[in-house]
């Protein structure tokens, strides 16, 4: 068994030099040797995703194949076919699709004797004309007419009999479906930020996604021109030098230019039920308030105050602190007692509470995410991210 891990790890190393994105990928997932699955596949562990591989199986490839294998594996990943499970109803006939579109990938130098993957212009499949690198909907869609066209016909007999090699996506619930893709994001911005410095080039089919993953999305609100309309009852000065103007003192020496930020409380719900995708909507929000030239405290509450902290404008991995019910009191008498430090407060939320019994005493804007319903109980300005 070690043997087969030590083999692993060698072909790691391969890829890591044919195409380092995808050897990085291998580096970071966790393996296990599992005789009970016909031959490889992946398959959730926990919030990420595990490489299986039957050991005999794995005995009867020659060299060229095992590293397509492994490459093969990798494309389920990196293209979310675990995650996107749930949204076809033929499991088998999607398996085969995401395996005719993935094999697209992967050149003849790793698909030796052994290779007997599933192509668009193999023996079974060259009558159906199919077109290059469509992705997976195409593959399903062209399967499933053949199969209501002939179906005696020999593709559906290979769909009854296929075996998956993605496996218990059918099991995930979409609160884990989301997790695990948020999971794999993370995990494809690691290995980005790794190549970036000068380790190899994102693949040309990963780079839009790549790309959309450092994307910063526009704000749904003009934050510049909402938070003008608030008088500054607490500024921040700061002062920046300049040799635009002079110095009125010293001659030689730069002018200082002094400017005014205003001080916000951004509130963020951070109870069990705002998921990943809702805080990042949230720190989205936060950083275009900062760059319209606000002062900005976080405070991050489910029932009690967890932390609260000044924001410095950088979009970073989301680690909030929290995540049980949901009170928003705690904010409203945070701000009550440093009523003098804040101009207003900016609440960021899913709505799922009840309003709270102490009335806030600075102007208040509920933002509530793209998946939540606005609560028009609560006390202020109302507003839903839009997506």
């Amino acid at each position: 068994m070690d043997n087969i891990y030590n083999e692993i790890t060698k072909y790691s190393k391969h890829l890591m030099l044919k195409e380092p994105f995808y050897g990085l990928v291998l580096i970071g997932l966790n393996k296990e040797l599992d005789k009970n699955i016909p031959t490889a596949c992946v398959t959730p562990d926990n919030i990420n995703v595990k490489l299986k591989v039957n050991p005999k199986f794995w005995d009867t490839l020659d060299d060229k194949t095992k590293l397509g294998v492994l490459k093969h594996e990798l494309l389920h990943i990196c293209f979310f076919h675990l995650t996107n499970w749930a949204r076809f109803d033929n499991k088998k006939v999607y398996n085969m699709a995401a395996d005719l579109e993935i094999n697209q990938y992967i050149n003849s130098d790793m698909k030796g004797e052994a290779w007997d993957g599933l192509e668009i212009n193999g023996p079974n499949f060259a009558h159906l004309n199919l077109e290059e690198k469509k992705g997976t909907g195409y593959y399903y869609a062209a399967i499933i007419k053949e199969i209501e066209d002939n179906p005696d016909g020999e593709i559906a007999q290979m769909a009854n009999d296929f075996e998956f090699d993605i496996q218990d996506g059918e099991g995930l619930s979409d609160a884990e479906r989301k997790l695990i893709a948020k999971q794999i994001d993370h995990q494809l911005k690691d290995v980005t930020e790794t190549l970036k410095k000068g380790h190899g080039t994102i693949p040309s089919e990963m780079k839009d996604y790549i790309d959309s993953l450092f994307e910063v999305v526009e704000p749904v609100i003009d934050w510049k021109s909402y938070l003008r309309r608030f008088n500054s009852m607490s500024t921040m000065v700061y002062t920046k030098k300049t040799r635009r103007k002079p110095n009125r003192r010293f001659n030689e020496g730069p002018a200082l230019k002094i400017k005014q930020k205003k001080r916000t409380l951004v509130a963020i719900d951070t109870s069990g039920s705002v998921n990943i995708k809702e805080l990042e909507e949230f720190f989205n929000e936060i950083y275009h308030m900062y760059k319209s030239g606000t002062y900005i405290d976080v405070i991050e509450c489910d029932t009690d105050i967890q932390r609260v902290y000044e924001y410095k404008g950088i979009l970073e991995n989301i680690e909030v602190q929290g995540r049980g019910g949901t009170d928003f009191e705690p904010v409203m008498r945070y701000l009550t007692q440093h009523k003098n430090a804040y101009a207003n407060l900016i609440y960021l939320t899913d709505g799922e509470c009840n309003p709270p019994s102490t009335q806030p005493i600075k102007p208040i804007l509920w933002v509530h995410s793209s998946q939540s319903k606005i609560n028009e109980e609560l006390p202020g300005s109302k507003i839903k991210i839009q997506r």
